[in-house]
């Protein structure tokens, strides 16, 4: 086998892939990129078992076809060191071993087989698809990750919740303290379907999806999820288990709402968090008429903090606490400018919500409150 390829190219789909490489395999094989060439296109995979990602780019003056795997790091490390210039490998099909020829000089090592790679199972004849902007993917999976759970007596918390209905598709991510739910309305499918995208190849996506344009095609059944993109495929095992019902956490009945500026706001947490106590990260927001005081204290060290904020709020004085690092993430992740906070009383979970969704986007944040000590 033998092929010419551009360093710089090579190097790209290598990286976008790369990430889901274990630095711990249980199959000594996959500390390996799967190289697959069939006249001018190469295929390249990498895989942790349980999420594998594809990728292909053209080559040329191509030489006869086949499969071989090569060390992740012995590749990787010298081509990032590698200004731009034609690479041709060189592949001894009797023995696997390699050449690497560049402008000044070569490489050498000895490939592995690539029929002792693991081959990925096809899905289910009931399994579901979808076909989606990749943006829209990318906005859903970016709005809900940082709300996941790292949860071993739970695992169904620990993925983003992906919930087809008719008329949308919701991502939903809760980790017990804070909840996301984001309603699109431009997603419909056939049939009611669900499933679990779990943490790491969720990151993976949104890694990838940011250099996407265009459509994605989404196929899912009980098992695994296949992602097709232009540039590349992943598919991964889902996570088994139901995950709870939502709908029933979040309160309806909210009598005390505030519109308030999200940067205000987030500046005034970040500043005032400083002075809350480390291990508890506890703030407090007072309300009273059109005023919301943000405090913090830490009683073992003498610190505190107090910050006043002009708001809309014209109900009863309220005092709530909230972990400041949870809030600061919630209000990271709504770009609106403004921001509605709906709340009942200091014992139950507050509502973050943007003032102006974006079109065919309903968002909602959950937080629970913490226990104020005065």
């Amino acid at each position: 086998m033998r092929f010419d390829v551009s360093s710089t190219a090579l190097l790209s789909h290598l990286q976008s892939i790369g990430k889901v490489i274990a630095s711990k395999n249980t199959l000594p094989i996959l500390d390996n990129f799967l190289f697959q060439l069939e006249e001018n296109t190469l295929t390249v995979t990498a895989s942790d078992a349980e999420t594998r990602l594809v990728t292909s780019l053209e080559v040329m003056n191509a030489e006869g076809s086949g499969l071989f795997c090569v060390s992740a790091k012995m590749l990787l490390d010298p081509l990032k060191e590698l200004p731009e210039q034609p690479l041709t490998f060189d592949v001894n099909d009797a023995n696997l071993e390699v050449f690497i020829h560049f402008q000044n000089g070569k490489y050498n090592f000895i490939g592995q087989k690539g029929d002792t790679y693991p081959q990925q199972k096809p899905l289910s004849e009931q399994a579901v698809e979808v076909v989606m902007d990749a943006q829209l993917l990318l906005n859903g999976i970016s709005r809900s990750l940082f709300a996941t759970a790292d949860d071993e007596l739970r695992p169904v918390m620990n993925g983003v919740y992906f919930d087809f209905h008719t008329d949308d598709l919701t991502f939903v991510a809760s980790d017990g303290h804070k909840l996301v739910r984001l309603r699109n309305l431009s997603v419909q499918s056939e049939e009611r379907a669900s499933f679990i995208l779990p943490k790491k190849p969720a990151t993976l996506l949104k890694n990838l999806l940011a250099k996407e344009e265009g459509v994605i095609r989404l196929q899912f059944d009980d098992n695994n999820a296949y992602v097709r993109c232009a540039n590349c495929e992943m598919v991964c095992r889902l996570i088994e288990g139901r995950y709870p019902n939502y709908n029933s956490v979040i309160p309806k009945e909210n009598p005390f709402q505030v519109t308030i500026d999200r940067m205000f706001l987030l500046n005034a947490l970040k500043r005032v968090s400083v002075f809350s106590n480390q291990s508890s990260s506890l703030i407090k927001l007072h309300l009273e008429d059109n005023l919301l005081t943000v405090s913090a204290q830490d009683i073992d060290f003498s610190t505190s903090a107090e910050e006043r904020i002009p708001c809309e709020y014209n109900g009863d004085e309220l005092s709530i606490g909230f972990k400041a690092t949870y809030l600061i993430d919630i209000l990271g992740n709504i770009s609106s400018t403004d921001v509605i906070l709906q709340l009942a009383d200091p014992s139950r979970a507050g509502l973050i919500l943007p003032l102006e969704n974006q079109e065919n986007e309903d968002l909602l944040m959950l937080l629970m409150p913490m226990m104020l000590n005065d």
